[in-house]
């Protein structure tokens, strides 16, 4: 049954070694990096002499001059003010233009990082995770460098050093009451913001998991269509998600509401600072001890600085959030695979393509043993089966060749290699599987039988096609090989599935093969197709056939039964019917169903 609760938020502290773990993503570019802090100062400068300019220009409109003289001065004030105007902005864009390669290719390659990573985790990982919640996290993570970049860099770094350099300016010429007015208020808004996001950042995270759990139960749902509708269970998938999303919506309330709270609170610190600023300018200046463009100049400043520090309450609260999404990431980064290489594991190098089975035993956990002491041999150019009823393990054998898992004791053998002293790579390259629910992409018929081999040649990709003889169902098509197959294959039929599996393993060439009850969910016309399609692969290669049908490993050189993970009997077809043991009962019982 799924779970539909919602794991409980933690209002954890951020976790500032984020910035360290991000450094080496950025520093491709450190060229550019210089010039844009370069424009960043250069922006900065310009803005801090605005406010000037008009203060020089309200008192030059005062000033007791000739006409002449002040029409000048002003003009050329005015051209100055529009100058450094057009220089901010020039050079604030040319920032952000040579900045946003450096963060897009940080997000390029800290999304790679991460996907490759995904794909290197153990079987055991994947089996347990949630891919619409994991899409999710990843996708935030990359949106939070391109923020976390923008915004720390670019808005609260040079925001703190313009309250520094304006608080010291109206310490030296105005007195020590505007500075300290200004750090106050900044001190207060700081503060302020850093306890009120950290009380609300509980509901934000409620918030994230919310819209994660629901887009979760979406995928999952959408994923498995077909046994929804096999069950007529819209109406019970409908209700669930609905619950997710009230959830959601429930969430997204509280989050409103604390964010009103923020918002008021901040909004009320910068009234108080504007106003203590304007009330002591004005008195000033009615005392004559500053002059309009004075008070101009203080007003001026203290708009310039309110106005970006208004919106670095925002900013803090997106900050906050991106260096958690980033932080989802480095920790998908650091989670480990159970199954790792040796630092100095060769590759495989086959030569006889035996393998062997020695006393092989393996359990998922301590209290439910799997396998038990199970040894057998595929020489060279044999098929070697293994069947016997549900759950007694023979699926485990394919999971544990491909080091999804690693055996409890004993060990499998490529040759006289122990395939766990070598790479995974080079070991999967050497095996090629036909799993019972083959699962294809969203391609056409062409590019997932080109998949079993990317750099085969188009006459390469055709001779497999043919030898697993899907030619005539090709032909029959409008679009022949570019048929699209559809999300997981399903617009074509269980059998056609697995012949395009049996072509691309084809393609592939490995010198063993693994059939994990290829033909299972087949009919009897479809799994007759199928199996010439498996015998003809099976004379150029090492193959072992997990079965459930007993048909169709009669012709196997060796069938192995097994039952409750331990080898019961072995032997040909004829001569496990002669033993008239387990497989024998097995045989009977299949062909009594076979008849009925």
């Amino acid at each position: 049954m799924r779970s539909s609760r919602f794991p409980t938020a933690t209002n954890t502290p951020i976790r500032w070694q984020v910035f360290p773990l991000l450094l080496p993503y950025l520093l491709e570019f450190k060229s550019r990096i210089f010039v844009a802090l370069l424009c960043l100062i250069g922006a900065k400068i310009a803005t801090i002499g605005l406010p000037y300019i008009l203060k020089y220009t309200v008192d030059s409109l005062n000033a007791p001059s000739p006409a002449d003289i002040a029409i000048v001065v002003v003009t050329a004030l005015v051209i100055a003010y529009g100058s450094l105007r057009l220089l901010n902005v020039l050079l604030s864009e040319v920032r952000d233009t040579l900045f946003g390669r450096v963060t897009e290719r940080a997000m390029r390659r800290l999304g790679l990082a991460v996907f490759n990573h995904l794909h290197s985790l153990d079987l055991s990982y994947h089996l347990n995770r949630q891919t619409g919640g994991l899409a999710r996290d990843i996708e935030r993570g990359s949106s939070g460098v391109s923020f976390l970049m923008r915004f720390l860099v670019f808005n609260i770094v040079p925001t703190f050093i313009e309250i520094f350099i304006v608080a010291a300016l109206l310490l030296s010429q105005y007195g020590a009451g505007y500075a300290v007015i200004i750090l106050l208020s900044v001190v207060c808004y700081v503060a302020f913001s850093i306890i009120a996001t950290n009380w609300r950042t509980h509901f934000v995270n409620e918030m994230n998991q919310a819209d994660s759990a629901s887009n979760s139960r979406a995928i999952d749902s959408l994923l498995n269509y077909e046994t929804v509708k096999y069950f007529n269970n819209e109406q019970y998938e409908s209700r669930h998600y609905d619950n997710s999303l009230a959830h959601w919506e429930t969430a997204r309330r509280k989050n409103r509401l604390s964010l009103f709270a923020l918002n008021g609170g901040q909004a009320l610190i910068i009234a108080l600072a504007m106003t203590a600023m304007m009330a002591m300018a004005a008195f000033d200046v009615a005392a004559q001890k500053m002059t309009i463009g004075d008070f101009v100049l203080i007003n001026a400043f203290t708009m310039q600085i309110f106005t970006p520090l208004n919106f670095l309450g925002f900013v803090y609260r997106e900050i906050r959030g991106a260096i958690a999404n980033i932080d989802n990431l480095f920790t998908i980064l650091e989670k480990r695979s159970t199954i790792e290489d040796k630092s100095d594991a060769p590759p495989l190098c086959v030569q006889s393509s035996r393998l062997t089975f020695d006393t092989v035993n393996f359990s998922y956990d301590d209290n439910r043993p799997i396998l038990k002491n199970v040894s057998f041999t595929i020489e060279p150019g044999q098929k070697v089966a293994v069947v016997g009823e549900s759950g007694g393990g023979k699926s485990t054998l394919v999971k544990l060749l491909f080091r999804f898992y690693d055996v409890s004791s004993g060990a499998i053998l490529v040759d006289q290699t122990d395939i766990r002293t070598v790479s995974q790579q080079s070991l999967r390259k050497a095996f090629g599987v036909v799993p019972q629910d083959t699962v294809l992409f969203n391609d056409s018929i062409w590019e997932n039988v080109k998949y079993g081999n990317p750099t085969a040649s188009d006459k390469e990709v055709w001779h497999a096609i043919e030898q697993a003889q899907l030619s005539p169902f090709i032909e029959s098509l409008p679009a022949k090989e570019n048929t699209k197959v559809g999300e997981r294959g399903l617009k074509v039929s269980g059998g056609e599935k697995q012949r395009i599996a049996i072509a691309r393993v084809l393609l592939k060439n490995p010198p063993f093969l693994l059939f994990d009850e290829a033909t299972s969910s087949l009919d009897t016309h479809a799994e007759k197709r199928v199996m010439q399609a498996i015998n003809l692969v099976a004379r150029s290669a090492s193959t072992l056939i997990i079965a459930h049908r007993l048909s169709t490993v009669v012709d196997a050189d060796t069938i192995i039964v097994l039952h409750q993970g331990e080898i019961a009997e072995r032997g040909t077809h004829s001569q496990l019917l002669k033993k008239n043991g387990r497989y024998a009962k097995l045989w009977n019982a299949q062909l009594k169903e076979s008849t009925h």
